[in-house]
């Protein structure tokens, strides 16, 4: 069964809107939607006694004509295919009105529409299939970053300055993982909406809600490299002094940038839902996230030639203190981010696929993976739970015992 060729552009907008925050298909759609409005003034102006009066047919305009006139379209430049000549659209004007066109749009803006359709399907299931794996690393990282949060929180031998540092980009994470499902259910809950046109308070505040979610991650992320980096220059530091400092950049960074980009989106470019990647104001946002990313990357690559310097100082024989030094570079990358060095730079329309597998399917498990590496493996972490067992294990044979001596004196 063949898809229309605008049915099918639409299912592949939707798609797309699901896994990427921008969506250049769009383009596609406002541009119908400008020659839908002119042809709509056209038929407010001109003969409607015409056998066959202006018509628009959800692709094309098709003119006033007289009964027995033949006229002819082209398929639009954006929806033709490079390869695909120019094929003529001919619509016949009978007694009865407009006849059907001589060829389908489909066929006219596309040589091989069975293989286009089936590209289309396959386009469609591999992002519904990267939507449905980027949810359920979103859902596993929320589940077990919470666990993490009430672990901490638990154990007040563990709030140290470090902590309280990881304890925050746990809460990052956990607002990211909120906001992604927040962004899909307004945006998309609904498929019948047009998200090319859509503007509503709602998805609007999803947007921004997502953007503070999003650079508030990074924020921490960059507190991360910035308190390990203090701890290897500075001996002795102020740690209550210095969180403060690294909480104002973790929290007030996202919160003073994203006010202003909402201010302006509201005055100068106010259109859709606010995410269009291809406004000049989105470098509000993006600005912070590369000095971010690319902070941790020279920190990383310092922390790494510190290793490598103590690594060569060391005997053979102690291999496992190499190794030891080795996995604690390598803890290092999600804890930083450094793997967002590798997309930093290259733009938005470059390489989709790739970017959405690495950003979107990778980046939903970063948070489950700093909970397992930084909680759950933490040895601080399990010294604390197990003695809340053992306690836990005392206190029950202590009442155990506590009640047959009682029942033994009754």
């Amino acid at each position: 069964m063949k898809f229309s060729l605008t049915a099918a552009v639409y299912i592949l907008i939707i798609t797309l809107c699901m896994v990427w925050s921008t969506h250049p298909e769009c383009s596609i759609v406002l541009h119908l939607q400008e020659k839908e409005n002119e042809c709509n003034l056209e038929m407010e102006t001109t003969n409607k006694t015409a056998a066959c009066v202006v018509e628009w047919d959800g692709v094309s305009c098709w003119p006033a004509a007289s009964e027995g006139e033949i006229v002819s379209v082209l398929c639009p430049l954006l929806l033709l295919k490079p390869e695909t000549p120019p094929v003529p659209i001919t619509r016949s004007c009978t007694e009865q009105g407009w006849s059907e066109p001589s060829v389908p749009y489909y066929k006219a803006c596309y040589y091989d529409a069975p293989e286009e359709d089936e590209d289309m399907r396959n386009e469609k299931n591999y992002f519904d299939l990267l939507k449905l794996i980027y949810s359920v690393g979103y859902g596993l990282s929320l589940a077990a970053l919470l666990v993490a949060v009430l672990l901490f929180c638990s154990f007040r031998k563990l709030l140290c300055t470090r902590n309280y540092i990881h304890l925050n980009l746990f809460l990052t994470f956990i607002l990211r993982s909120v906001a992604v499902f927040v962004k899909d259910f307004v945006l998309f809950a609904d498929k019948s909406t047009n998200h090319c046109t859509v503007s509503t308070v709602g998805c609007k505040a999803a947007v921004s809600f997502f953007h503070f979610c999003v650079l508030s991650n990074f924020c921490w992320l960059l507190v991360e490299g910035l308190y390990l980096q203090t701890l290897l220059i500075f001996t002795f530091t102020q740690t209550s002094k210095i969180f403060r400092i690294y909480f104002s950049v973790g929290w007030g960074t996202p919160s003073v940038n994203v006010v202003i980009w909402v201010l302006l989106k509201t005055h100068l470019d106010d259109e859709g839902c606010w995410d269009d990647l291809e406004s000049s104001l989105w470098w509000i946002i993006k600005i912070p996230i590369l000095l971010s990313i690319f902070i941790n990357f020279v920190i990383f690559l310092n922390i790494s030639r510190i290793i490598v310097l103590k690594a060569t100082q060391m005997n053979p024989s102690e291999k496992q203190v190499i190794r030891t030094l080795v996995r604690s570079t390598l803890l290092l990358i999600p804890l930083f981010g450094v793997h967002y060095t590798l997309f930093a730079l290259i733009p938005e329309h470059v390489g989709v696929k790739p970017r959405l597998v690495f950003e979107l399917v990778l980046g939903s498990f970063q948070g489950f993976i700093v909970a397992l590496l930084y909680c759950f493996l933490n040895g601080e972490v399990q010294k604390e739970i197990q003695g809340a067992v053992r306690r836990y294990r005392t206190d029950t044979k202590a009442n155990d015992i506590n009640l047959q001596t009682q029942e033994y004196l009754n």
